[in-house]
């Protein structure tokens, strides 16, 4: 199919954090605005597995039951109709690494400012700071206490919303 014929793609991090959450609903916003569809990514990773430490083991990381709190989250947060709209996807890997490939094609990326990190005055998250460097659409960084975007037929004024251009000195 031709690009220019499909639907804008939207692609949200999503980590259970309030920031992602808001991340979330302005996501499903902006594809109302765009009439866009949503893929939300949630990632997952074994402690320690990229590091040179030994095998990671965690016994009691469950793959399905991380996967039905993605569902119950979505639902929680859009209710039965918004999440009804959202293509949900749990990945294995390193959280920078995963939505920065889940956004490749993407007309959009949207992430929540701070996750669950444990620096809770910076302005930024890690991961929110690394997707905005390496990102390879344009990225819309949400804060939790963000006001909510205008609805569909008005205008939306994205709170920080940057697209990458190549420049030199």
């Amino acid at each position: 199919m031709d690009r220019q014929h499909e639907a804008p793609r939207i692609v949200v991090g999503i980590d259970g954090s309030p920031s992602s959450q808001a991340a979330l609903r302005w996501a499903v916003r902006y594809a109302g605005l765009v009439s866009g569809r949503v893929e939300a990514v949630a990632a997952w990773d074994l402690p320690g597995a990229a590091s040179w430490s030994a095998p990671a083991v965690d016994a009691t990381f469950d793959e399905e039951e991380a996967e039905r709190r993605l569902v119950e989250e979505v639902h929680t947060v859009l209710g039965e109709d918004g999440a009804s709209s959202v293509h949900q996807r749990l990945v294995r890997g390193n959280p920078v690494d995963v939505l920065v490939d889940a956004a490749t094609g993407a007309d959009m990326l949207v992430v929540g400012s701070r996750g669950r990190g444990g620096f809770s005055r910076a302005l930024l998250g890690s991961v929110s700071q690394q997707t905005a460097l390496h990102a390879p659409c344009p990225i819309t960084i949400v804060r939790a206490d963000d006001p909510p975007a205008d609805p569909p037929g008005h205008a939306c004024t994205p709170a920080a919303t940057t697209e990458r251009t190549e420049w030199s000195p």
